[in-house]
């Protein structure tokens, strides 16, 4: 009975934090069950209000009823995410977040979602895709439905996560109300509310999978050595795992699968039909150059240029030319040298079933799955492929495109930094020019010299959110 789902203001309690020297003063609601049928312990949300709201006072110039609602989500690609709370330090950890977001005076709302590790009381896996979306559906659903009983504009809900937590802010702001979640959400009891949000943070996030290969050949093909960092296989202590650097060469056959891989990019991209905000078609030659690129190079030229302009030396990367202050030029395949591949070939649907993308689309059974076509043609391992509407429905541009149909998100702040590796630059751009494409409100940015990480710009970020919600 959706009776279980409701919210009771009495659940509410004080507590404070200390912030740059300050304290903080808020009401807190902790471990709430937000679906009727959980699988998993970890299904549940803490909530936190700013605590002048409790006696009808204001917080930069919000209410409570008028406070906007954020989702405040850190995640570690597939893993599962606990609901986070301003005072936890076990690492991976949003509490910095949490706080300014409390300090400005926003209802900050954090959910725990399943990841590929999460079990049930069975020891059967419950938390491969589409889990961690369904979750955060239904945690939408949950405050939704409590709209009246919880503080917060539910009309103002604004979503923000970073990598995987990008993706599934991403995912929630372009599949608002999607049917293909509704089997798994009643399954679970959500609650009979909708799940569309208003507004999109999204820090670097990894989306796109079944394209996501192909854009990074079409970035790195030609730069065969590589080098990244990987969590020590049992080394976790206090939550966080110890770091090895790794190194590798792209053999003959990886450099002809880069090869194969940048020529389908280009047919996709084509496909897209794309234009810049002048109308000009944004496309790629055979040889990966093409108006695409250029719009690339231009978005790395304004980047270095920003950053040249408060007198940082730019030239830690190869590849700009600098003229009376001005940069003038950038050498593209200087700059992504200097920058250098991360990863080997294919980037995430590795032949040999090793990434954590292919644990995201393993099921109960299955630990791993290939999740595109082309990896499973050529896998070193028995290997079976993910459903493709599996793999479509975990991709914030088949609702954008129009694959399938759902309301989206009016308001999107995008930013994947200028020296991230994880995943290709055209990622990002083709989830940014859809958008703007499509008439949506859409503030995009490579800032320079960030790798791949997120929250490093709150007090921009929240200007942004004030500026729609004040």
């Amino acid at each position: 009975m959706t009776e279980t789902l409701i919210f009771d203001s009495d659940w509410l309690t004080p507590e404070q934090i200390q912030l740059a020297g300050k304290t903080i003063k808020y009401l807190a609601a902790h471990d709430i069950q937000y679906v009727q049928h959980p699988v998993a312990p970890i299904q549940r949300l803490n909530v936190f209000v700013p605590a002048a709201y409790e006696n009808g006072g204001t917080v930069n110039g919000y209410t409570r009823d008028t406070a906007p609602i954020f989702y405040a989500k850190y995640s570690w690609w597939v893993f599962p995410g606990p609901a986070d709370d301003p005072t936890r330090t076990q690492w991976p950890n949003n509490a910095a977040t949490i706080k300014q977001a409390l300090k400005r005076g926003y209802v900050v709302i954090a959910a725990g979602l399943r990841g590929h590790t999460t079990v049930n009381e069975a020891g059967q896996r419950v938390g491969q895709a589409p889990a961690f979306i369904v979750d955060m559906k239904a945690a939408v659903r949950y405050v939704k439905y409590n709209q009246a009983r919880l503080p917060g504009n539910v009309e103002r809900i604004i979503t923000n996560g970073t990598s995987a937590g990008g993706a599934t802010s991403a995912l929630m702001g372009a599949s608002g109300n999607a049917k293909f979640f509704e089997g798994a959400l009643t399954s679970l009891g959500a609650a009979p509310a909708t799940d569309d949000i208003f507004a999109v943070s999204a820090y670097c996030p990894i989306h796109n999978l079944e394209h996501a290969d192909m854009a990074y050949e079409w970035q790195f093909n030609g730069i065969n050595d590589w080098n990244r960092s990987q969590p020590v296989a049992g080394s976790m202590k206090n939550g966080r795992p110890k770091f090895e650097s790794i190194t590798g060469t792209l053999s003959a056959n990886d450099q002809s699968l880069s090869a194969d891989l940048k020529r389908q990019f280009c047919d996709y991209l084509n496909g897209l039909q794309l234009h810049d905000a002048n109308g000009q078609a944004l496309t790629v030659s055979p040889d990966g150059t093409g108006t695409f690129q250029n719009y690339l190079v231009q978005l790395l030229t304004d980047s270095a240029q920003s950053a040249l302009d408060k007198g940082v030396d730019i030239h830690k990367y190869a590849g700009f030319t600098v003229t009376n202050g001005k940069v003038t030029g950038l050498d593209l395949k200087a700059y992504l040298t200097s920058l250098t591949r991360m990863k080997a070939v294919p980037a995430f649907d590795q032949l040999d079933l090793g990434s954590l993308e292919n644990r995201l689309f393993g099921d109960a059974t299955v630990l791993n799955r290939h999740f595109t076509s082309f990896s499973q043609e050529h896998t070193t391992v028995p290997a079976q492929l993910a459903e493709t509407e599996l793999v479509e429905a975990v991709n914030p541009l088949t609702y954008l495109t129009g694959k399938q149909s759902a309301k989206i998100a009016q308001h999107w702040r995008i930013r994947h930094g200028a020296a991230d590796r994880d995943t290709s630059f055209a990622i990002p751009i083709i989830l940014a020019t859809v958008l703007q494409n499509q008439g949506q409100d859409v503030d995009f940015a490579l800032p320079w010299d960030i790798p791949h990480s997120g929250d490093y710009d709150l007090g921009e970020l929240f200007a942004w959110i004030d500026g729609l919600c004040q």
